[in-house]
């Protein structure tokens, strides 16, 4: 099985390699050239958007929480909806016009550089913490399955991620992401007949599991599902990584066509890793941890043949999502910070050149960041409540109203983003008409009060 592995990490270099042999511009490297059509668009956001939070990590939360895990993948399916029908067709044609290749580019020419500086550093760091989530999901798999050390398999997701993103930058991910979606696809769908069998059927895992909540479609509490419903709609809307892709595409057809057809694919496939992760916690209830769960049911419950073409559907979902993550990384650092503060006169050939160094030592501190997290949710989480609590409210109102302005944007931001981080780390909640609201919650919430009383002033500055 590691053999079979090992030959898919390299023929996944080799196709990066090839294509970026075809990237000579930093237009290439970020958008493609602006010629995704729909089907690329879709494989590439979709490669994107299934990686370790949506199968190791969902899993757990199955193996856990049961039905209710649905809600991670589910709040990301009807965020990918809003950003094919409301966000992505207004800010694609806006980038379009002006030649952007990041969101930051956007935030700077609506808001300020200021503003965009602060954005990019905020998600530079949180982008690191999703990285390495990404690189666990790997490492954890490939502990259970083929006994290899987490930190030797965190080296391997990061050499193969790196590799051939560093060739080719987005036009190289694009292409290889065809092959990871075919691959992740079946991958999954023959598990569950599989994982089911050995678990005698839903009326198997029902005998096996006593916890009522188990088989509630709300059973992990509205807390926590308010809280993923706030924190991951605005995040697969406001994302740079996928508004980056969006900004990719040819025309606004291939940009709501894509863009929806990523986004019912995940709502259908948010059932499969729930009914794995089920079916592993009636069958392997004493795991030591629950992110174990994917992987002990690939290497008890499925035959060989279906374990390996799993293993390397997981194998793909985390390093196609891992590729975006460099993606945003490289574009944060060297197109919105290097080049717009403190080199604003280099050239495309050397930007395109500082943006494979800079994807390379990403990959590096990636690794030593993943080495020092435990929990792959904890690590998304870092990222998507950074995001939504600092962008969501300036972006929707930058987009839809001329009156927002980057006072307020500002303010908003760092505010949303300040209260999120302090009630994280206090522990603390707020209670609401008998609701608990989460840290992330609050947060994002403060951010739109803030947004929506800075348009008082009637002008925008």
């Amino acid at each position: 099985m590691l053999i079979f592995i090992f030959i898919y990490a390299l023929i996944l270099v080799a196709v990066g390699a090839f294509i970026g042999r075809k990237v000579k511009s930093a237009s290439d490297f970020f958008v493609a050239g602006r010629k995704f059509g729909t089907g690329l668009l879709f494989t590439s956001l979709i490669a994107a958007n299934l990686g370790a939070g949506s199968t190791v990590g969902v899993t757990a939360l199955a193996y856990t929480h049961g039905v209710s895990a649905w809600w991670w993948i589910g709040s990301a399916g009807i965020g990918s909806l809003i950003l094919a029908y409301i966000v992505g067709p207004k800010i694609w044609r806006i980038a379009r016009e002006h030649n952007f290749y990041t969101l930051s580019d956007y935030l700077d020419a609506r808001y300020s550089k200021a503003f965009s500086g602060i954005i990019s550093l905020m998600m530079a760091a949180g982008t690191l913490a999703l990285f390495a989530g990404q690189l666990l999901g790997i490492a954890w798999i490939l502990e259970v399955v083929a006994e290899i050390p987490k930190t030797h398999g965190v080296i391997i997701g990061a050499v193969v991620t790196t590799l051939y993103f560093a060739a080719g930058g987005l036009l190289s991910s694009a292409i290889v992401n065809i092959i990871e979606v075919a691959v992740i696809l079946a991958g999954f769908v023959i598990a569950v007949p599989y994982v089911l069998s050995y678990a005698g059927g839903i009326s198997g895992i029902q005998s096996a599991v006593s916890k009522p909540t188990y088989f509630d479609a709300f059973g992990m509490g509205s807390t926590a599902i308010i809280g993923y419903i706030v924190m991951l709609v605005p995040s697969f809307f406001i994302s740079p990584g996928l508004i980056g892709k969006v900004f990719a595409a040819e025309n606004e057809r291939a940009v709501k066509n894509g863009t929806a057809l990523n986004g019912l694919v995940q709502l259908i496939f948010a059932v499969i890793p729930v009914i794995i992760g089920m079916a592993a916690g009636a069958c392997f209830p004493e795991l030591s941890r629950a992110d174990l769960a994917l992987p002990s049911a690939m290497k008890n419950m499925m035959p060989f043949f279906a374990a390996s073409l799993a293993l390397a559907g997981i194998f793909a979902a985390e390093v196609s999502t891992a590729d975006t993550v460099l993606y945003m990384l490289a574009g944060s650092l060297t197109n919105d910070i290097y080049k717009r503060f403190i080199n604003p006169k280099v050239n495309d050939k050397n930007l395109l050149r500082l943006s494979q160094i800079v994807t390379v030592i990403c990959g590096v501190l990636g690794v030593v960041l993943a080495l020092r997290l435990e929990s792959i949710i904890s690590a998304l989480t870092i990222f998507y409540s950074l995001m939504s609590v600092s962008l969501s409210a300036p972006l929707l109102f930058g987009l839809f109203t001329k009156r927002a302005g980057n006072f307020g944007a500002v303010i908003s931001a760092v505010s949303g983003a300040a209260l999120t981080v302090y009630m994280t780390f206090a522990g603390k909640t707020v209670s609401v008409a008998g609701v608990s609201l989460n840290a992330s919650t609050c947060g994002i919430i403060l951010s739109f009060v803030i947004m929506s009383l800075s348009l008082l002033k009637g002008t925008r500055d």
